[in-house]
């Protein structure tokens, strides 16, 4: 079935625009879907002049004018910026507000049924607070604006392999107490499902634990042996396939042999690290357990490359393809 999916061009000031406009470069990528992005034209307009290329799209004033045809391109004109209000490269305000928008708006034509995911590019989250946009990241800002208020997470994909964590964008000094066992027992059968809804049959789950060598018996620290090991044992009681608790240091290297297909880590780097090395240009960010998926590149808007016509556009090929597959 031919979907409409959203579309962001993200941060202004990034890499994002550019992204996009190389993306549907790729052949295959524009006829999985009938596409509508949110933004600005002039900033479109510069993404194509970077990059060289010309991204052919149907200007339309009101999404009901948008037929639901794979392979069109639809383009409404939102939050339009000020050519003197940003650069690239920098941080700025107004293009966060104007990216904030653009997702306040797939999010309300979601919530009427128009489209069925969203692929956002890259965000800036202190662009997007300067300017005015308050929220603790960006997945609770898109449960916020969808109204859930419990059921919902992130979890990455790169290749075969998914990745999800019990804590996300925290302090480290946060982190030991938030590792409870009602949030661990959730975040396993959370990978689960999810991994079950995207068509795995008993998916292979591992779970790291918290402290260095896994505690070392207690010696380290007790969250092992009193939080993590017993939810372990008590999915695999449920019959889930899940294993561990595994010292994060060698979890990347025990995969090589003992394959799995979704690891739940303990905290962000924990499990963001390993992911990027193995595919900075591959890997995609999904938050699950929303009306509707929203995915992005896993990766930011990297300031430092802006404009120059350089970023790869692998990771957000990847995060297209990831809306239409869910």
């Amino acid at each position: 079935m031919n979907e409409r999916i959203g579309i962001t061009l993200g941060d202004a000031a990034g890499i994002g625009p550019e992204l996009v406009v190389k993306a549907f470069q790729h052949k295959g990528i524009r006829e999985k879907a009938t596409w509508i992005v949110a933004g600005d034209r002039a900033v479109l307009e510069r993404a194509e002049a970077i990059t060289g290329k010309h991204l052919n799209v149907t200007f339309i004033q009101d999404i009901h004018d948008a037929k639901t045809k794979a392979g069109t391109i639809y383009f409404i004109e939102m939050a339009p910026l000020d050519a003197g209000s940003y650069k690239l490269g920098e941080l700025s305000p107004d293009a966060g507000d104007a990216a904030g928008e653009c997702l306040k708006y797939l999010i309300r034509i979601a919530k009427e049924g128009f489209i069925s995911s969203i692929m956002y590019a890259p965000l800036n989250k202190e662009a997007l607070h300067r300017g005015g946009h308050e929220f603790k990241d960006e997945l609770h800002f898109f449960a916020t604006l969808f109204g859930v208020t419990s059921g919902f997470s992130e979890i990455n994909k790169m290749d075969d392999l998914w990745v999800t964590r019990v804590t996300s964008h925290v302090s480290l000094k946060e982190v030991s107490d938030l590792v409870t066992k009602e949030k661990v027992a959730w975040t396993i059968r959370f990978a689960n499902e999810t991994l079950e809804k995207a068509g795995y049959t008993n998916p292979k789950i591992a779970v790291a634990a918290l402290n260095p060598h896994a505690g070392d018996g207690g010696m380290l620290g007790q969250e092992e042996i009193e939080v993590i090991q017993p939810e372990v044992d008590r999915a695999k009681s449920e019959g889930l396939n899940v294993r561990g608790a595994y010292p994060a240091d060698t979890l990347f290297v025990r995969r090589r042999k003992d394959p799995f297909d979704c690891l739940v880590a303990m905290y962000h780097d924990q499990a963001q690290t390993g992911m990027k090395l193995l595919g900075f240009n591959k890997g995609v960010t999904i938050s699950v357990g929303l009306p509707v998926p929203l995915t992005t590149p896993a990766h930011g808007t990297a300031f430092d490359i802006a404009g120059k016509g350089e970023a790869d556009e692998g990771a957000t090929i990847e995060a297209l393809k990831m809306a239409v597959q869910l």
